[in-house]
């Protein structure tokens, strides 16, 4: 029990507290319609799998990968950026009708996977948390992963429901302002990426 509890309280935080993912939710909920926001929300199920694998074999070796995780961090700030950067161009909001390709399943793959905290939370927590309850017995590891997911995911769907039944009584300038102040996130989330990525580079070759 104490694993799924453990599950559901990072699942939570996870799921919504503000970051790269959530924004991206948010973006794409309100540029193509609630189904896109939900599919973004989906695809840490996509992109988990071999980051926790990674972890459990890397466990004892995270100084090792500081240098790894500090150049998929820089990485990541430049996405973040390049997405940023599309919350200021983008078109008034049409959900139904739209020119360009929402792309929700690459855009939320790409963000997850570029995001070194995804990869410091398995090293730090989420590994050592599956070797514990594996310990334990694999019905806890498995009621773990089960409820993190559960929770991680849902909450984020939740919120791209609950912004997708908004987004009828959106004029255009609210909505061209909602889109602004996220791309104004994601370029704050860009800076702390590469502030991480550098201070983690910096740690390996200084």
């Amino acid at each position: 029990m104490s694993a799924v509890v453990a599950g559901v309280v990072l699942g939570l935080s996870g799921g919504v507290f503000p970051g790269p993912l959530l924004a991206l939710v948010i973006q794409q909920t309100l540029r193509f319609g609630t189904r896109e926001g939900i599919v973004v929300a989906s695809t840490p199920l996509l992109t988990d799998l071999p980051v926790l694998v990674g972890a459990l074999v890397a466990i004892r070796q995270v100084d090792e990968a500081a240098g790894v995780m500090g150049a998929v961090a820089i990485a990541g700030a430049g996405f973040l950026i390049y997405l940023g950067c599309e919350s200021f161009t983008a078109a008034g909001y049409s959900p139904k009708i739209s020119s360009v390709a929402p792309r929700s399943i690459t855009r939320g793959m790409t963000t997850n996977l570029l995001n070194p905290n995804v990869y410091v939370f398995w090293l730090s927590v989420g590994a050592p948390t599956v070797n514990q309850a594996w310990a334990t017995g694999p019905l806890h590891a498995a009621g773990f992963l089960i409820a993190m997911y559960g929770c991680l995911v849902g909450s984020k769907m939740l919120i791209a429901v609950l912004v997708g039944r908004g987004t009828g009584v959106l004029t255009s300038r609210l909505y061209n302002h909602l889109l602004r102040v996220l791309g104004l996130a994601l370029f704050l989330f860009a800076a702390l990426l590469l502030r991480d990525g550098f201070q983690r580079l910096g740690a390996v070759f200084w």
